[in-house]
């Protein structure tokens, strides 16, 4: 297996996710009363729902967010999250809201389709386990279910395919199951083999992106370049001739990464047509001391992209990098 060197981001800042039935339509038109009991039911479940999720997400107050692990678009909300040191922030709707409770320190934030995985430490005075393994959650993070390793990693490197059930992780340390290495699953975490990593002519490991749709098409980046894999990692091929690569993302239909060239930090996509060359997407200017940490593309819709950086500068763009809107300065929330 490839020798395990990993590619630290944060240390790197100092050059660097019905069925209606017809019987029921027929109670309705005929006024059915167990139809209309039913209905009431529905009625006050969807209430007492929103009302637990008004209860759990509130406006966030002025604040300046630190120690952000992971940005994504989980498909079973329109926000753009923010994994924090101190629980999760979300963009929806022209402003920020935040989680009341259940603020983890969470590393490794994955969005899927139906929630996020991620791993870190639990909140003050939770009754949590330390470290969190690998968790997930469908709840906007309201509640984690344990998927492995709980109580005994924190995985700074995970990624996930948003629709299928491929996981990828780095595990730093040895733990009950897996020595130190690179490591997939296919079952959503219930069984782990090795990545070989073949043909990756890298000296080191870094931010893992998987496509959405085919969770054996993988990207790591380097600070060799970005490597791209078919086959669950089994074999790598640099893609391009980019010498540094800080964060990797995939969309359905490109793969974004944001090399670091003569000192300019930029945004590239690539492309099944275009998989080496690419298009330089138009970004605002980005000190070099300031380098791109995380990319999110949103599956559910194209060109619909956000990015943000050490010094915690977001910009989010729904044109494919035409346009771009800050969202975060500094980390703050005004």
């Amino acid at each position: 297996m490839f020798k395990l060197r990993l590619f630290l981001i944060a240390i790197f800042a100092a050059v660097m996710l019905v069925f209606t039935g017809c019987s029921g339509e027929a109670d309705q038109e005929q006024g059915n009363p167990a139809s209309d009991e039913n209905k009431t039911k529905k009625e006050e479940q969807k209430e007492l729902q929103a009302e637990s999720d008004t209860d759990f997400l509130i406006k966030a107050e002025p604040q300046k967010i630190e120690h952000i692990h992971g940005i994504g678009y989980p498909g079973n909300d329109k926000g753009l999250f923010v994994a924090s040191h101190y629980g999760l922030k979300i963009f929806k709707n022209g402003e920020w809201l935040e989680t009341t409770d259940e603020n983890h320190d969470y590393m490794g934030f994955q969005a899927v389709e139906d929630g996020f995985f991620a791993s870190g430490h639990p909140a003050e005075g939770s009754d949590l386990k330390n470290p969190l393994g690998l968790v997930k959650s469908t709840d906007s993070g309201k509640t984690l279910d344990k998927i492995a390793f709980y109580g005994e990693s924190d995985f700074h490197f995970l990624s996930a395919s948003y629709q299928d059930n491929v996981l990828y992780l780095i595990n730093e340390e040895p733990n009950s199951e897996l020595e130190r290495g690179v490591y997939v699953s296919k079952d959503r975490g219930a069984a782990w083999e090795p990545v070989e990593l073949n043909g990756m002519e890298a000296q080191s490991l870094g931010m893992m992106a998987v496509h959405p749709e085919n969770g054996g098409t993988l990207a790591m980046a380097t600070r060799e370049g970005v490597f791209v894999s078919d086959d669950y990692g089994m074999t790598m091929t640099k893609a391009g001739d980019f010498q540094m690569v800080t964060a990797a993302a995939y969309s359905r239909e490109s793969l974004y990464i944001a090399p670091v060239e003569n000192e300019e930090i930029k945004l590239i996509r690539l492309t099944k047509e275009q998989p080496n060359a690419g298009e330089e997407l138009p970004i605002p200017k980005l000190k070099y001391d300031n380098p791109i940490t995380y990319i999110a593309a949103d599956p559910k819709q194209e060109g619909r992209i956000a990015f943000i950086t050490i010094l915690n500068d977001l910009y989010e763009s729904e044109d494919g990098g035409k346009t771009w809107n800050q969202l975060l300065v500094n980390g703050s929330v005004e």
